[in-house]
């Protein structure tokens, strides 16, 4: 494992009053404070454009703030940049390796350039094929591999020098669930090995599988942290979902008799779908019936029904007023069909 300073706090990554102004202006970051504790598997969490990419890259040095205070595995990030490098493992989004090495061939390069000690490469390489499930194909050219398949090699190569810190910036972005799938139990793996992961995503669902806390950016700004289930328990109460038959008159409609009828708490939250509406209360189960019997008695003709708890996507749509992008809305790349490759 990469050397460590004598006397290393219990935080793998502090950040105070950290800021990033481009050159044009334009404020990426506005004043971030963040400490992730060793050993943890941490979530940033944020909408395009929100500052997930730049924060990561001031972590790991590729960028400098224009103010603030960063520690990275014990070093100032700003003083001692190549150290921090030297400790950290950095998965971009688009994938790095070399399309004409093979997978061995991509992790040997790997090795040299972070300074692996040549008597521990051929273990160490066998032992990441193994941990990403790519031994059996470890000579091949990497062009020849599927969308699934690179990006798990991408992975290991930031594992050659064995990083106690590990940045993964949107690492499944564009991958079939089952790719996804994959992937996920290779970080889960590595998190237990005691790696600490830090992990920026658009997919919630990600999150909510992976992470053991979570941190919400949105226009260059923390607005919540905590665990995914304490960021659930914010949004307050429980999901009433009603799906209404008709256009958008009739929809808005029931979100009229919803807020009106003296249903629901002051503070619940109603909201239009595209297929009816949604009630956000800690009255939605014991009152959704009574709300029903409104509808009803409006010539509003309910086609579904259903309570729920509150998801992640929940938790955005109440910050941003949006939802975040789902993996549904992303293009699988890791099928033969797109990428001629070997299959994952």
């Amino acid at each position: 494992m990469a050397t460590l300073p004598p006397t290393v706090t219990d935080d793998a990554i502090g950040a105070e009053g950290v800021e990033l102004t481009y050159a044009d202006g334009t404020q990426a970051v506005r004043g971030i404070d963040l400490t992730v504790p060793r050993g943890e598997f941490f979530g940033f969490l944020g909408p395009n454009g929100a500052g997930k990419t730049t924060t990561i890259k001031t972590l790991v040095t590729l960028l400098r703030p224009t103010a603030g205070s960063i520690t990275v595995n014990g070093f100032d990030a700003l003083r001692e940049g190549r150290a921090v490098r030297e400790t950290v493992g950095y998965m971009a989004q688009e994938t790095s390796i070399d399309p004409e090495l093979t997978a061995r061939e991509n992790l040997r390069f790997a090795c040299d350039s972070y300074g692996v000690a040549r008597s521990e490469r051929a273990e160490r390489i066998d032992e990441l094929l193994d941990l990403v499930g790519l031994a059996d194909v470890a000579d091949k050219r990497a062009d020849d591999f599927s969308g699934g398949m690179k990006k798990r090699l991408d992975a290991a190569t930031a594992l050659v020098h064995r990083p106690p810190l590990v940045f993964l910036d949107e690492p499944t972005t564009g991958l079939d669930p089952k790719a996804r799938n994959r992937l996920w139990e290779y970080f889960r793996r590595i998190n237990e090995r005691g790696t600490t992961i830090f992990l920026t995503t658009q997919y919630l669902e990600e999150a909510d599988a992976l992470c053991e806390r979570l941190a919400v950016i949105l226009d260059g700004e923390i607005v919540s942290e905590g665990s995914p289930a304490e960021l659930k328990r914010e949004v307050g109460g429980e999901i009433l979902e009603v799906d209404v038959d008709g256009g958008e008159s009739d929809r808005q409609a029931a979100a009229d008799i919803a807020r009106s009828v003296d249903l629901f708490e002051a503070d619940a939250t109603v909201d239009v779908t595209t297929e009816g509406i949604t009630v956000t209360s800690e009255r939605a189960r014991s009152r959704g019936t009574d709300l029903l019997v409104a509808l009803r008695d409006a010539d509003i003709a309910v086609t579904g029904f259903n309570v729920r708890a509150p998801t992640l996507d929940d938790v955005f749509l109440a910050i941003t007023g949006e939802h975040v992008e789902t993996e549904k809305g992303s293009e699988p790349v890791d099928s033969l069909a797109a990428d001629g490759g070997t299959g994952p």
